[in-house]
Parts: structure tokens; sequence; C-alpha cells
């Protein structure tokens, strides 16, 4: 895949107040006299893009779309990106539950889904994008992501399920891990009244999303770069499959193929 002729990136912590429900900002601007494709594969969070520039083509699940600004919801299938010119705006990375916490809406709505701002009924995301651009700076841009975050989470009255919330972290420490009835039975709840609540308040349910997670995982192990967390990297694909709990070689395949829409061997050299 092309790669941009100039690149900035600034990474950025969110707020404290907003832990639990953002993970990081970056800040980006880049130009390519080409056309620049990027294969997104399905992680465990949710991304919400402020663009101060062109708009970006995706085509995911739901199908070719052209937004400027947008979220996606959790996936459990690949997006592609592509531009070419300028592309120029602020990535918020955040939770599922911290998606659900801030808008109030069933996750399930948004799952494999990537909605315009302007199409989530949300004045304070959709006036974002034009405040940012004319800020001077990216501290000054992620100041007002943060501001305008917290705004929203004090507005807010959905919260997580306790039970939801621990099943979330549970997956997300075991990289996936767990299985649905043992997660189902340390709740208390039924496998049936489980999947309805994480669903509504994830996007996925548990085991779609262990499924996420656990791809994640091999994706890191094989690409290190792409880890926000230490992650050093597994010597063969055989060792990246024993890691993550695939069956064997040919399991690991078939959900790279499943997932991300390419093999692990092709997934790797679009990133080296």
């Amino acid at each position: 895949m092309a790669q941009p002729d100039a690149t900035e990136y600034v990474q950025a912590t969110p707020h404290p107040g907003l832990a639990g429900y953002v993970l990081r900002y970056g800040g980006y601007r880049e130009f390519s006299r080409s056309v620049v494709r990027r294969r997104q594969a399905p992680t465990g969070s949710c991304t919400l893009i402020l663009g101060m520039g062109p708009p970006l083509r995706l085509d995911g699940p739901a199908g070719p779309t052209v937004p400027t600004s947008f979220l996606a919801g959790m996936h459990d299938a690949s997006v592609i990106t592509a531009f070419t010119g300028m592309q120029h705006g602020v990535q918020v990375d955040l939770t599922p539950l911290g998606v659900y916490t801030l808008l109030g809406r069933p996750m399930h709505e948004l799952a494999n889904t990537t909605p315009r701002l302007d199409e989530l009924d949300v004045p304070t995301l959709a006036g974002l994008p034009e405040r940012l651009a004319h800020d001077a700076g990216w501290p000054r841009r992620f100041e007002r992501v943060d501001t305008a975050l917290l705004a929203l989470l004090d507005a807010g009255h959905a919260r997580p399920d306790p039970e939801v919330s621990w099943a979330w972290q549970r997956l997300v420490r075991s990289h996936g891990g767990v299985g649905v009835q043992d997660l189902a039975e340390a709740t208390g709840w039924s496998r049936r009244h489980l999947l309805n609540r994480f669903r509504a308040q994830v996007g996925l349910g548990p085991k779609a999303s262990a499924r996420v997670l656990r791809f994640q995982r091999a994706a890191e192990l094989l690409v290190p770069t792409l880890s926000s967390g230490p992650a050093g990297r597994v010597g063969s694909l055989a060792d990246v499959a024993a890691t993550c709990g695939y069956a064997d070689h040919a399991h690991l395949v078939r959900e790279f193929r499943a997932l991300a829409g390419c093999t692990p061997s092709e997934y790797l050299a679009e990133w080296s």
C-alpha cells in the first residue's frame, strides 16, 4: 500500500477525568500525491475521527462511504480507508463502554458501522471539527476535545452494568481467553441475559468480542508497532497461533481471512 509523502502525528493523553472511557488522542496531518490505502483491522476499541480536511473514503461492512468526521463502532471485519491529497484531523480512541457512557445509546446500533457525526444527533460532537480547525496548535485542540467529552460525560446518565464492565475487562486482560459460560457464571447471569446486556453496551456479543481481542493480540505480535503497550514479536506464525490460543497455524490463517480480509503474511507485508 502506498505511503504518504509527508506525515505529522502527535499523541496526547486524555484528561484524567476521562480515564476508562478514552484511551488516547492522536493529531495527524498527511499529504500524498498518490492514493494511500490502509487496512483497518478490528480492535477492542472504537475510533472517533474529527476531520479538519477533505473526506476519507471508507469501504467496510456497512458499504462504501466518504465522510469527513465519523465514529467507528466495534467491528468484527476490516475497513479499508483511502485518500489522495491532504488528511488532517484528530483521532480519538475510546473504549466501547466509554462510547456507551458518553452517547447513551445501544452500542449494537453502531457495530460494524461508521456513521457521520451529524448522524449521531450529538451537537457537541457534530460542531467539534469546525472549532478544532480554528484552534492554533495541537495542545489547544486536545484541550478542546477534553472539554467536549467531559461535558458529555457530565450530562450523560448512561452507565454500564457492573457485570458487563467486569466481563469486558476480563476479556481484555485475557486477550479473549475466557469462555462465555465462565463469564455468565461469574456474573450470576444467564448466558442469554449476559449476551443481551453485553451487546447493548459493548456492541458485539462476548464471543465475538473475545474473537476480536484474540485477533488483536495476534496482529500486535506480528506487527509490534501496532501495540499501544510493550509487545515483542513472537517468532513464527505457528508460535503466534500457539501464544494466542489458536488450534494451529491453519486456524490463525482462517481468522485473519475472516476478520482482516487477508492472510497473516499479507497483513505483515502491508505494515513492513
